[in-house]
């Protein structure tokens, strides 16, 4: 569901970022990539209050829906969305940079819009970096621990994520179960990481343009 909601979210900013020629672009490019360094508890932390009841978004969020929006599955997913979204921005971004601008001439100039030019040239240029996109973005949320810990707390089947289970597992001394679980995103880290670099490696080989 979060690797879904990154993909469209990350569209548009990935395009705004690799084509505009806004001066002050490294700044919105500095907030995509605070994630990456910050660390997981000081976003959570602010994620928590951004979230919370006393905050004009947790106000109106509890109003609309009846309940506070920290702690609960939804606060989950927006907070994993934020933690991941450099992940899907920047893989985007750097492939919708390195389509040749010719291409993207010839297309303005045969008359095509910038939408119908995006749809036909820039996407099916860019598959490698959206499909890498897609895979880091969802291998990064499915193993995250301190943001989710932060905004979701620690709650069997509502907002318990497998790593804070295997946590869970190792402060009760159940290493065999821990070990059991931590195996299991290993194995699908690195069969998703090779899947994705074997893929671009065939795609690029074969590319037409280059």
């Amino acid at each position: 569901m979060v690797a879904a909601i990154l993909f469209f979210l990350a569209l548009p900013i990935a395009y705004w970022i690799a084509f505009t020629r806004r001066p002050w672009k490294f700044l919105v490019e500095a907030v995509v990539a605070l994630p990456l360094i910050l660390p997981p508890t000081v976003l959570g932390f602010y994620l928590l209050v951004a979230l919370g009841p006393n905050s004009p978004f947790g106000r109106w969020f509890q109003g609309w829906s009846g309940h506070a929006l920290a702690f609960t599955f939804e606060g989950l997913v927006v907070g994993s969305v934020i933690y991941s979204l450099p992940f899907a921005v920047q893989p985007m971004a750097a492939s919708f940079s390195a389509v040749d601008r010719h291409l993207l001439a010839a297309s303005a100039t045969l008359g095509a819009s910038r939408w119908r030019t995006f749809l036909r040239i820039i996407l099916p240029l860019s598959v490698p970096g959206l499909i890498t996109a897609v895979t880091l973005s969802f291998a990064h949320t499915i193993g995250e621990f301190g943001v989710v810990l932060m905004i979701g707390g620690n709650i069997p089947g509502a907002t318990q994520t497998i790593s804070i289970a295997i946590y869970d597992q190792v402060q009760a001394l159940d290493y065999v179960a821990a070990n059991q679980a931590a195996l299991v995103l290993l194995i699908i880290s690195f069969v998703l990481l090779s899947l994705v670099y074997g893929f671009n490696r065939r795609v690029w080989a074969g590319w037409p343009f280059k």
